[in-house]
């Protein structure tokens, strides 16, 4: 990390107790909830593939989230090229330079828009009409598989009045997700794609893929037979994909069932096990943040 980051000592206050994600991830329903999320995050990018594709690598994803705590911050400074670039660096997410390059990527393509308000800086950006309805999609896709793992209804709640809710759930995600460190940085095996262009997706693509009627004893079969399915379905170079999965194989986390390309792929037991865990965490924090905004709401 250059020289630009420093120290940053996370909130206590903003994590949540390992004892909420064990019981979360003992539920009977709690695998359906992730390959609901994984299935969801696929579906996501068909629809929008440009603005889905901010949330599909880990970087990018952390980016937006110290974008949109800028946006929804109390301070009310609003969301420019450098307050973003404060916020990826005082978090430990990325040097100012690729906080530059994604703020002038994301305002090129429309993705952010400069704001009309008169009283804040000609700098100051907000999301576009289209971005602000991904953030809703992506937020209510955590609330149903909650709702999955619960039989709740938070996902109906929540539709029924985003534009109301949205700007009191978002500080409270935003500052919890980037305050925990495990959610910056998860494990290993989630690493060797989520650092990559659309890695999120391709991890996505496999879970959304499991066969849960064909259980294996080291692993999951999925759908998947073919790199080259995979890199066609998110516009990657066959290379590039190649080259994650040949990194992932190399320590055990995935492998064909029989022949390379003409049989089904297998994750790990522990492959899918960081990703659920990854689930895991922002699922509690989505939990907790929507309770508190349903219950600050319940004292007006």
């Amino acid at each position: 990390m250059k020289d630009e980051t420093r120290e940053w000592i996370d909130a206590p206050a903003l994590h949540m107790p390992a004892g909420d994600i064990d019981h979360l991830m003992a539920a009977a329903t709690f695998a359906k909830a992730v390959g609901f999320l994984a299935q969801s995050f696929v579906a996501g990018y068909a629809s929008a593939p440009r603005a889905s594709a901010l949330f599909a690598t880990q970087q990018r994803w952390l980016l937006c989230l110290a974008a949109l705590s800028q946006h929804y911050g109390a301070d009310g400074a609003g969301m420019s090229r450098r307050s973003i670039a404060q916020s990826a660096l005082r978090h430990l997410i990325a040097s100012r330079n690729t906080a530059y390059a994604f703020f002038d990527e994301v305002l090129k393509y429309g993705i952010v828009l400069p704001t009309a308000e008169r009283d804040l800086p000609s700098e100051v950006v907000a999301p576009s009409p289209g971005a602000l309805a991904i953030l809703v999609q992506w937020c209510d896709m955590h609330l149903a598989a909650l709702d999955h793992i619960d039989a709740g209804s938070r996902s109906e709640r929540f539709r029924a009045a985003p534009e109301r809710m949205l700007p009191l759930l978002m500080p409270r995600l935003s500052d919890g997700l980037l305050a925990n460190p495990h959610v910056r940085m998860p494990g290993p095996l989630y690493r060797i794609f989520a650092w990559t262009d659309a890695g999120g997706l391709l991890m996505d693509r496999l879970v959304a893929g499991i066969d849960r009627q064909s259980p294996q004893p080291d692993g999951y079969l999925t759908d998947v037979v073919t790199i080259a399915q995979l890199a066609r379905a998110f516009d990657l170079s066959r290379a590039h994909t190649s080259r994650k999965f040949a990194e992932a194989e190399a320590v055990g986390g995935i492998g064909w069932s029989g022949r390379r390309g003409y049989s089904p792929l297998w994750i790990s037991h522990g492959f899918f096990s960081e990703y659920a865990m990854m689930q895991a965490r922002k699922l509690v924090i989505f939990q907790a943040a929507f309770a508190a905004v349903e219950a600050e709401g319940s004292t007006y």
